[in-house]
């Protein structure tokens, strides 16, 4: 499946890239503008809010947009999106650059004194939110790029449209959102891009550093529900009873022969059940049992291998046990694909910024990302920035002790703003 072997590696391997040029005005921009920018990712931070719910958040992006002179800033696309477009001073391409919105039902538990404490009513409960992924970095980076290209728009060689996305962690319950909703509502149109950019905090990858993988990047998410059907009993009398506990215990553990036993072993995947529920008292057999959990693979081929395999599975234990099964299997996010081409044309601008000692390859990761369905419709890239600053600690993204230090913030201006400018540059023949 991916065309290059060591993308699988389990270590991360250096690549060796050189020879691009440097940006001084880009630098000392950055270096003008990196504090304002902390001051706006620490207001991020310390205001979060939930996917859809991102309003005042979207006004402090589209006032920041307005302020740098854009030539057009759209507000309420997909309910809360923000797009900005700058026109260069040169002809060159159209691209687009992606920073989510959103933030997550955590509670959060830093040192920070800009932390959360936020709450809301999220599905019924009271909740804290946070900014437990980092989205707040990814918003002050591409404000930051913002600045940076708008005042060298004069020898900027081309147009970059500005997505600022709404609901990257999925809609709430009953509602549409993310970047499917923008694409519907036109997004990438007026003017279209041939290119888009992306990128995404990495937890435990040291500040100062990126990570890059060519084609199949992150995985596609799906989603299951079953329901395992049997007949109640007292739990003193289990030989009157067809047990859909029992049936979805086994249920549990033969899913899993899916990835062990039905997928090659070179092919990454993962089979999970996250919830059952069942039963309403310890001697009661009940009628019914529900099973919910994700599946995340690299392939369509993979994703109907698991659909095909679960209904086989499930039929055959439902029948031995007496019962009967239902399975809705949901195909959310596709795969996010980094395409091969364009990786191999901006990697070098990464080195060209970073050093090439900084810029790593890193394998596939299982967690997936709606970026996906921007890199569907038009070539993407997609890549890890940096936020464990050295001698510190992190909890894991969607975690409330996850940390991204301040110092990632001009590193990832940096990185951005070099990896678009070679493109547009390359495209037109012009440079700052």
């Amino acid at each position: 499946m991916l065309r290059t072997a060591s993308l699988l590696a389990v270590s991360l391997a250096v690549l060796p890239v050189s020879g691009h040029a440097q940006h001084p005005d880009i630098d000392r921009k950055i270096a003008m503008i990196a504090p304002r920018m902390v001051e706006v990712r620490h207001h991020l931070h310390q205001y979060p809010e939930l996917g859809n719910r991102e309003h005042e958040t979207a006004a402090l992006i589209a006032r920041h947009l307005g302020e740098m002179g854009f030539d057009e800033v759209r507000t309420g696309i997909a309910h809360t999106g923000v797009v900005g477009i700058l026109h260069g001073g040169r002809p060159g391409p159209v691209i687009a650059v992606r920073a989510d919105m959103d933030a997550l039902p955590v509670t959060e538990e830093t040192p920070y004194p800009f932390k959360s404490t936020v709450r809301t009513t999220y599905l019924g409960q009271e909740v804290g939110v946070s900014h437990a992924c980092g989205h707040d970095i990814h918003m002050a980076v591409q404000l930051g790029l913002a600045r940076v290209l708008s005042e060298l728009r004069d020898a900027l060689p081309g147009t970059v449209v500005f997505i600022f996305q709404p609901a990257e962690e999925g809609a709430p319950p009953g509602e549409e959102g993310g970047a499917a909703l923008m694409i519907q509502e036109g997004v990438l149109e007026d003017p279209r891009p041939e290119a888009i950019f992306g990128l995404h905090t990495f937890w435990n990858m040291p500040v100062g550093q990126v990570g890059f993988t060519a084609g199949p990047a992150l995985a596609a998410s799906d989603h299951f529900w079953i329901t395992i059907s049997g007949t109640g009993a007292h739990g003193a009398q289990p030989e009157e009873s067809a047990d859909p506990i029992v049936m979805a215990a086994q249920a549990v553990t033969a899913l899993q022969t899916i990835r062990s036993r039905n997928m090659s072993p070179m092919e990454p995947g993962v089979v999970t059940v996250g919830m059952i529920r069942g039963g309403t008292r310890f001697n009661i057999i009940p009628e019914q049992v529900t099973l919910e959990g994700t599946v995340r693979s690299y392939s369509t081929a993979t994703q109907d291998l698991v659909e095909r395999r679960m209904h086989t599975i499930l039929g055959g234990l439902a029948t031995a046990g007496g019962g009967g099964y239902d399975l809705v299997y949901e195909r959310g996010i596709p795969v996010t694909v980094n395409d091969e081409d364009l990786t191999e044309r901006v990697v070098p601008s990464l080195a060209a910024a970073l050093g090439a000692e900084n810029v790593q390859r890193i394998p596939p990761a299982t967690v997936a990302e709606d970026f996906a369905f921007f890199a569907t419709a038009v070539p993407g890239f997609y890549y890890r920035l940096g936020t464990l600053k050295p001698g510190t600690t992190s909890g894991n993204h969607h975690t409330p002790t996850f940390q991204a230090d301040d110092s990632a913030i001009p590193i990832g201006i940096k990185a951005m703003a070099y990896l678009v400018w070679d493109y547009l540059e390359r495209g037109s023949g012009s440079g700052p």
